[in-house]
């Protein structure tokens, strides 16, 4: 019964550790993506254009190992969905690019929705695992932020240096969720 017991004690902190490593990477990511944002998005030129197809396909890789390493805290549909969504955010990005930053952004805002959504349900689905508070927050923000960069695609001047900010909120919102499952890891051990 005690074997039983603490190979699922393991498990389970073997997947938070797993969950840590990941959001850390994740906030490293968005930090150091938003400076290059900052840097080149002041027009869509091919580095620009980049930087944002690239932003979904990390998405996209973060949801793979969250779904491989995730073991029992994994929540399968809506991973998958997230999957779904970033390589399509990818691919969309990349054809609104050649419309201008109004489309670019309506991608982007329609994308931070539905994935804002999914990490909202995602984090409920995990709450038990704690540290999740933050990702709560951050899919409810990304919905709202979402919505601010389909309406800024309507503006005089718009511009998709905005996004950096939100990627540098939502890295903010992984390093806390890190933190936190590092102290619960700490604890368990």
């Amino acid at each position: 019964m005690s074997t039983s017991l603490e190979a699922g004690r393991s498990g389970t902190t073997n997947a938070t550790t797993g969950l840590r490593n990941l959001y850390g990477a994740r906030f490293g990511f968005a930090v150091v993506w938003a400076v290059l944002v900052l840097l080149t998005a002041s027009t869509l030129n091919p580095v620009s254009v980049t930087l944002l197809v690239i932003y979904p396909l990390f998405d996209l890789a973060a949801a793979v190992v969250d779904f491989r390493s995730s073991g029992t805290t994994r929540a399968r549909t809506p991973l998958y969905l997230n999957m779904a969504l970033s390589l399509l955010a990818a691919i969309g990005l990349a054809i609104a690019a050649a419309s201008g930053i109004p489309s670019v952004l309506r991608v982007w805002g329609a994308w931070a929705i539905t994935a804002g959504i999914v990490q909202l349900v995602v984090a409920i689905q995990r709450y038990r695992l704690g540290g999740q508070w933050a990702m709560i927050l951050s899919g409810g923000i990304s919905t709202l932020a979402g919505t601010s960069f389909i309406v800024m695609a309507g503006a005089a001047k718009p511009s998709v240096t905005g996004i950096a900010g939100y990627a540098i909120l939502g890295g903010i919102f992984f390093l806390i969720s890190a933190l936190r499952l590092r102290r619960l890891v700490g604890k368990a051990i």
